[in-house]
């Protein structure tokens, strides 16, 4: 067992929630423990009584549908066994909340973390600055049911007047979004992100590689547990510094989870996070000539006409008919999207007949 500051479940994010699933499953007097780090066939746990390497049963991965029967970071779970420094995972608790995300061309989701409180959705002022991609992690926050805050970091890099250019249009296109400013350089906004968490409750930190989230977390913890890595200079990107999700505590009692930076973040549910994000244009539909319009050539569509208007903004109107398309696209079957492939062969091929023939 490693050595670590004692802490209670309730440091350790348990509530009454998790204790009532505990008592319904009839697991009263096993030891619980929370999964804040995973490896390849393997995850660390953490006790009131510190820390173990653990391993699930053979028979859980005998049973187990899909990857999401496995243990994931933030996951409360039921040791059966505990023996030096190891332990064996028998039962996940119910979870909360679930943040999951889709890769393309992959029907399976990926759970990014469980149990999640608050989302921070980091950002750059400088090249990555980007409103469609926070659009796109908003709908992840909202499926999940996670509160998001928006998190404007390396704002030493540009003027204050440009600074309040995009918070002007942040809050005109997300209305509501809390925004904490911030700099490692200058530690402006520091303190207020540091007082925005609070004991027991568990924050993720999500954004594409090089905006900074790692170094934040640096910060928060007082020391440089996470390594990272500069700009590339040739292509402005961040490099992956994070590889795996890793689970730490503040002293302030807070818990924070750092991610490895992506571009690619695929949405799995239609229904429920982008109505919410774009529930502007959702209200405006109710009112479309048609119930079934798709807001892109139908008579009488209030949408279309709203943007052509300049009622609302072109971009957000553009993204959400992307995201519409994405997110529909990934939640067809596998059957459907080889029939939709092969629909789409057989189009291609026929055009050309076509043109061959009239070339003859």
């Amino acid at each position: 067992m490693n050595k670590t500051t004692k802490m209670s479940l309730t440091d350790l994010g348990y509530d009454n929630y998790f204790e009532s699933e505990q008592k319904r499953l009839g697991f009263s007097e096993y030891p619980v423990a929370r999964v804040i780090a995973e490896y390849r066939e393997a995850y660390r746990v953490i006790t009131p009584e510190g820390e173990f390497f653990a391993k699930v049963t053979g028979k859980q991965m005998f049973s187990a549908l899909s990857r999401e029967n496995y243990p994931a970071v933030g996951d409360f779970v039921i040791l059966d066994k505990l023996f030096g420094e190891r332990a064996v995972i028998h039962k996940i608790l119910s979870r909360k909340t679930v943040l999951t995300k889709k890769y393309s061309n992959k029907q399976d989701s990926q759970i990014i973390a469980t149990n999640i409180d608050v989302s921070f959705i980091v950002e750059s002022v400088d090249r990555d600055y980007n409103l469609n991609r926070f659009e796109r992690y908003l709908v992840l926050t909202n499926e999940a049911k996670i509160k998001p805050i928006i998190i404007l970091n390396k704002i030493d890099l540009i003027s204050e007047t440009e600074l309040n250019t995009k918070i002007s249009q942040i809050n005109q296109r997300f209305k509501g979004v809390d925004i904490i400013l911030t700099s490692v350089v200058t530690e402006q906004g520091l303190n207020i992100l540091e007082k925005s968490i609070i004991r027991g409750k568990t924050y993720c930190f999500l954004g594409s590689s090089g905006v900074g989230k790692s170094s934040l977390i640096n910060k928060l913890l007082g020391k440089n547990e996470i390594k990272t890595k500069e700009i590339s200079e040739s292509t402005g990107r961040g490099k992956h510094t994070t590889s795996t999700r890793v689970m730490h505590f503040l002293n302030g009692g807070g818990i924070v989870i750092d991610n490895p930076g992506t571009r690619e973040v695929g949405l799995t549910d239609i229904d429920v996070g982008i109505n919410e994000v774009f529930d502007e244009i959702i209200l405006l539909s109710r009112t479309c000539k048609f119930s079934d319009c798709t807001h892109k050539n139908e008579p009488g569509c209030v949408v279309l006409e709203s943007v052509e208007k300049g009622m609302l903004d072109k971009n957000k109107y553009n993204n959400y008919l992307k995201l519409k398309k994405e997110a529909e696209f990934y939640e067809m079957t596998d059957l459907e999207k080889r029939t939709k492939d092969r629909k789409f062969g057989k189009f291609i091929k026929k055009a050309q007949d076509m043109l061959k023939n009239k070339e003859l």
